[in-house]
């Protein structure tokens, strides 16, 4: 499954109320969108046409997050579906996770692209050789384990999509500070020279589901009814629903 047919069939599962995206590009992955969109890229140059109600906004997503309303386009400030694809570094891309988490709510989905690269030129925070005109994830794949281990509280789930791999994150709680605590320290480890030093697990994808397996779980359906209920009922809920499915470890496995 490419990544892109992996974004359209979260949106005809998940029916998002709204939908929030960081790199435009050209807009192929925009034009998925049949909600209420905002999106955000300093250099959209857009050749696909977009049939949603958008706000498109021409600036970083810094610049767009640091502004008094930034969903003001939506009827309320939240994001039922956000699509993570800005700049390929792990201090940004986690920095990007933040921000948008304070404007999600329990039955949020936020998906990041680009998260696991074949090679380590690929995931080099440079972009030289090969990775200068084709594929590069960056290492924004750093993040998978910060999340697991910060933030044991998220459902975090890489997808082995074509052509670098997807993760999909469930469960996110907009009250949360972790992360940000942590950033510093976080960006601190992050920043070093290439080549990155790339997991195992990650390069060969032990740990990714298919996207076929994730796409049929239960847990859409169970997203969509607990929309708008207390997330303290919410995100155990979404979270059992995905062990039974066999998609999570047993608690305490």
């Amino acid at each position: 499954m490419r990544r892109h047919e992996l974004l359209r069939c979260l949106h005809e599962v998940l029916q998002p109320r709204t939908y929030f995206e960081i790199g435009v590009r050209n807009g192929l992955s925009l034009q998925l969108s049949r909600a209420p969109s905002v999106a955000v890229d300093p250099f959209y140059n857009l050749t696909n046409e977009v049939r949603c109600d958008l706000h498109l906004v021409r600036t970083t997503s810094d610049e767009f997050f640091a502004r008094e309303h930034p969903f003001a386009h939506f009827d309320e400030p939240i994001v039922d579906l956000g699509f993570i694809d800005g700049m390929h570094l792990s201090e940004f891309a986690l920095r990007d996770f933040i921000n948008v988490e304070k404007y999600c709510h329990a039955g949020s989905v936020v998906v990041f692209d680009d998260m696991l690269p074949r090679n380590v030129v690929e995931a080099g925070r440079g972009r030289v050789g090969p990775a200068r005109h084709g594929a590069w994830t960056g290492d924004v794949y750093k993040i998978v384990d910060t999340l697991r281990t910060l933030r044991p509280d998220l459902v975090v789930l890489e997808v082995d999509t074509l052509p670098t791999g997807t993760l999909v994150v469930m469960n996110t709680d907009p009250s949360s500070r972790v992360l940000d605590d942590a950033y510093d320290d976080l960006v601190a480890d992050y920043v070093v020279p290439d080549p990155q030093y790339v997991p195992d697990a990650t390069l060969q994808r032990s740990r990714a589901l298919a996207g076929e397996t994730l796409l049929s779980s239960p847990v859409w359906a169970e997203i969509r009814r607990l929309r708008g209920r207390p997330p303290v009922a919410s995100r155990p809920a979404i979270a059992k629903t995905l062990r039974q499915a066999g998609l999570l470890e047993p608690k305490g496995a």
